[in-house]
């Protein structure tokens, strides 16, 4: 992990930065939006899969995100980068945390019905006993089956995909909530 972090400087009190190098601030904007008036525009894809893997990289260490550019922006475009990186990631956010709310309702509807098909197995189990019918016994057997595997779906789902959606949508209020800085870069910086 150290490594890592070597590839990375470093504010005055010791915060990860993502530096992020670009001509104008223009080039931070989806070319499909060309038209659109920048607080309406998205990010372009390549800044946010950069983002999205060097928080991901940096793991729990504060950072900001600098941006620096070739031509000067001033203080209005600045501001707005500022609350598109925040805003996108907040809408990112949003649709991470309709998954997650998606996931968890599937798991509850299968453990449900795990849940209906186990009560309904032992009933029909104790209603079969000491009869010798074969087809009541596959039948509860099916149902068995059946209640076991939409248990064991709703466990899985719980246990395995959650953490990383929960992840996902705690590192996008990390992005959404991170100081952006901007630096000039000098003729001799590129």
């Amino acid at each position: 992990m150290r490594k890592i972090l070597d590839r990375y400087s470093r504010t005055s009190d010791n915060k990860v930065i993502i530096d992020i190098a670009a001509g104008k601030v223009g080039d931070l904007y989806n070319d499909l939006d060309k038209y659109a008036p920048y607080r309406k525009k998205d990010l372009d894809q390549d800044l946010v899969e950069y983002l999205i893997d060097a928080v991901s990289e940096i793991g729990k260490e504060d950072f900001v995100i600098q941006f620096r550019f070739a031509v000067s922006a001033d203080i209005s475009l600045t501001s707005r980068v500022q609350r598109s990186i925040h805003n996108y990631f907040q809408y990112l956010k949003v649709v991470e945390f309709r998954e997650l709310a998606k996931m968890t309702r599937s798991t509850f509807i299968l453990f449900s019905i795990g849940m209906v098909l186990l009560f309904i197995s032992v009933w029909i189990n104790q209603k079969n006993a000491g009869h010798d019918g074969v087809i009541s016994q596959v039948f509860a057997e099916g149902i068995t089956v059946a209640a076991w595997v939409s248990l064991w779906n709703a466990i899985t789902n719980f246990l395995i995909n959650w953490v990383p959606h929960h992840d996902q949508f705690k590192m996008y209020e990390r992005v959404s909530k991170a100081k952006v800085l901007f630096h000039d870069t000098a003729p001799g910086d590129q």
